[in-house]
């Protein structure tokens, strides 16, 4: 969708909930002395300033990285996560949101390799700005899903698959559903990370259904909500873990239930950690 610009809902909840586990993910990686791929279907920018007309018009920021910003006894993992975007706010003042290219890019060592698709043209040539002189960075102006598979399996051989559409055209849904199974058939020992919105037309369930049905394993699902579905609107923020690293699951019942009551906005907040599908070994 090219009307859509991330820049209105920069470092929201969702913002928060996807970033804090994609740190997770990489700091599982780099526990190895082994070098890894991060691929990216919808890249974005790889910063959003927080005094933009577009971040200031909602606001969304307040309500999500503005008060982990402010929070004390952080988790240890979410601690890790504020300090990522502590990096690119050396001035000590909340100025500037990293998006996830900037996230996996700050993480990654010499011999890590990013490849980012993003096929809004504005959109593209800021990501291509922000990495320039970038050797281990590569920006791609074009089709997520069609430029992700085509550099499947990548080089480096172990690493990550973020998917994360807006989900503003409807099709969206059926896409990622098509998308995952012919991408793990080409990886399958790739890690791969949905996002998808909680919206009260529940497509997303509708897609997980998908998702499990298509035969794929070891599939983990982690949902948080700010409070309970209104008639309109995004109340939650779900991601998609297929080949999840070992103890995540520990790793995310320690941190998500701090997160949900930092972040709850109504009555009802809740998170949800659960198996779409098992490891085959569990079947």
């Amino acid at each position: 969708m090219l009307s859509y610009l991330h820049g209105f809902h920069a470092g929201n909840f969702a913002d928060i909930h996807k970033h804090h586990l994609l740190v997770c993910l990489i700091e599982a990686l780099n526990r190895k002395n082994k070098p890894w791929s991060y691929l990216e279907t919808h890249s974005g920018k790889a910063f959003y300033a927080l005094d933009s007309d577009e971040a200031t018009k909602t606001a969304e920021f307040e309500d999500g990285i503005a008060r982990l910003w402010r929070a004390y006894n952080q988790p240890e993992s979410v601690a890790n996560y504020v300090a990522q975007v502590r990096l690119v706010n050396a001035e000590g003042g909340l100025q500037r949101y990293p998006g996830s290219p900037a996230l996996a890019a700050g993480m990654a060592r010499d011999a890590d390799q990013l490849h980012l698709m993003e096929l809004h043209p504005g959109e593209a040539k800021q990501l291509k700005k922000a990495f320039a002189g970038y050797t281990n960075v590569g920006v791609h102006h074009r089709d997520g899903y069609e430029g992700v598979l085509s550099l499947l399996p990548p080089k480096p051989n172990r690493g990550v698959v973020l998917i994360d559409p807006s989900y503003e055209v409807k099709t969206e849904y059926d896409q990622v559903a098509s998308f995952l199974p012919k991408a793990i058939k080409r990886w399958p020992n790739g890690c791969f990370v949905v996002w998808y919105p909680l919206l009260p037309a529940d497509r997303w369930k509708i897609m997980l259904e998908k998702i499990r049905c298509s035969g794929i394993k070891n599939i983990l699902c982690s949902e948080l909500t700010i409070g309970d579905a209104e008639e309109q609107g995004m109340y939650g923020s779900g991601m998609l873990i297929v080949n999840p690293p070992w103890q995540l699951d520990q790793t995310l019942n320690l941190s998500e239930p701090w997160l949900v009551e930092l972040l709850a906005q109504r009555a009802g907040a809740s998170r949800r950690l659960y198996w779409l599908a098992p490891p085959a070994e569990d079947c």
